[in-house]
């Protein structure tokens, strides 16, 4: 495994006992990979970023998300905690909730939807767009480095399209429902 500077395994320890030992090891390489990559942050572009991308043994790294066992609640319960620690130890806690679209495309991608897009949209002009849709939970924390508040966020969901839903036979819910849902965790 490839050294990560003492810092960077100082912040990521904490996570250590949600995945096996040998999981970690990959982890570790695909969190530093993600934060060197340019661009779209995929497994591909996170082990190119660490000169990894003629591993022999890539597929191990793709298993992280696919197959690992390991609970993505409670690795978002961590970083939370961690954020808190870090930028708002003292003060009042200030959360945020965020609508995001992932434009994706191809028949396998199942629940996404047609919603307005609010980057390509302006009062005068509507577009629309094919896209999943993510519900993000953000901590609102003044970062000091950027003397600006910044959403930071710490758990994300995917908000299925009415219409994925009624031809499943579930009920469909709305962008609040999912928001306090996310927050119970």
């Amino acid at each position: 495994m490839r050294t990560l500077p003492t810092g960077m395994i100082r912040v990521l320890d904490p996570f250590a006992p949600l995945f096996s030992e040998r999981v970690f090891e990959h982890v570790q390489v695909l969190l530093a990979g993600a934060i060197l990559a340019p661009g779209k942050r995929t497994v591909s572009s996170a082990l190119r970023a660490m000169g990894l991308d003629r591993h022999k043994r890539f597929h191990r790294y793709h298993r992280v998300l696919s197959r690992a066992k390991w609970s993505s609640t409670e690795a978002s319960r961590l970083l939370l905690k961690s954020l808190v620690e870090a930028f708002v130890p003292d003060g009042p806690l200030v959360v945020g909730i965020d609508e995001t679209l992932e434009r994706r495309q191809g028949k396998k991608i199942a629940a996404k939807g047609i919603y307005r897009d609010p980057v390509r949209s302006s009062h005068s002009h509507f577009v629309k767009t094919s896209a999943l849709r993510w519900v993000c939970v953000t901590l609102l924390a003044e970062v000091p480095w950027a003397s600006k508040v910044w959403a930071l966020p710490f758990v994300c969901a995917l908000a299925p399209s009415e219409r994925y839903c009624s031809q499943r036979g579930e009920r469909h819910k709305k962008i609040t429902e999912w928001a306090w849902q996310l927050l119970l965790l």
